[in-house]
């Protein structure tokens, strides 16, 4: 799935739209989320280098397993500088808390300057079974005017439902993780469903410059 990571008041409706789908399915123990690195420079795909993640609902265990499993691909690399001030990952973290209670590990990875390719080869990697499920986490266009943005994050939107993987920063600021999820998702034959596309206008922002989010998801072709 592909989920926002803004502040809940201004996403959280749209991300609810992405996480609401892991409700009901109990064989769900692990989950790779990947997102964009917004503060620290990153080259690659890099590792926590931690053992959990804690938010105010708990502590939700890094699955080593999988870490191990990456820790030798040419992207993938370890950096807890990256990942300190890091909200992309984070902010998705409670809705899985919610939607899967406990018993489910997390692959956290930020990612920087790196090839949609090379996100693809991560991802095929760890992708598991029915066990494990993939968030992309990222926004799409900032600080346009509503109707602008409107416009922009429809064409990002009809981009994304094409697995069309040449989305740009410009677009969305996960463009590089979304780009990975979508070349693996066309290789796997998936079919990608827009559940929710708004943006801060729509909730809790001034409409004069917003930011754009949408929740996707990716399922198995029957």
């Amino acid at each position: 799935m592909i989920a926002p990571h803004a502040g809940y008041v201004y996403s959280g409706p749209t991300a609810g739209y992405s996480f609401a789908r892991l409700r009901g399915e109990p064989g769900v123990r692990r989950v790779v989320i990947i997102g964009p690195a917004h503060r620290v420079p990153v080259r690659g795909v890099a590792l926590p280098g931690s053992e959990a993640f804690e938010t105010p609902l708990g502590v939700v265990p890094v699955d080593e397993e999988l870490a191990s499993r990456i820790a030798g691909l040419g992207p993938v690399t370890v950096s807890r500088a990256a990942h300190a001030p890091e909200h992309s990952l984070e902010v998705e973290l409670p809705f899985l808390q919610v939607a899967l209670e406990e018993g489910f590990t997390v692959l956290p990875l930020v990612v920087g300057a790196a090839r949609g390719e090379e996100v693809a080869q991560v991802l095929e990697t760890v992708w598991g079974g029915d066990e494990t499920r993939v968030v992309i986490s990222s926004d799409l266009s900032h600080y346009h005017d509503y109707e602008t943005a409107r416009r922009l994050d429809g064409r990002t939107a009809e981009q994304i439902l094409g697995l069309d993987a040449r989305l740009s920063h410009d677009q969305a600021c996960g463009a590089t993780p979304v780009n990975g999820l979508l070349v693996a998702a066309r290789g796997r034959g998936m079919e990608p469903r827009l559940l929710d596309l708004r943006n801060s206008g729509d909730t809790a922002g001034d409409r004069r410059q917003v930011v754009g989010y949408g929740a996707f998801a990716f399922l198995e072709a029957a």
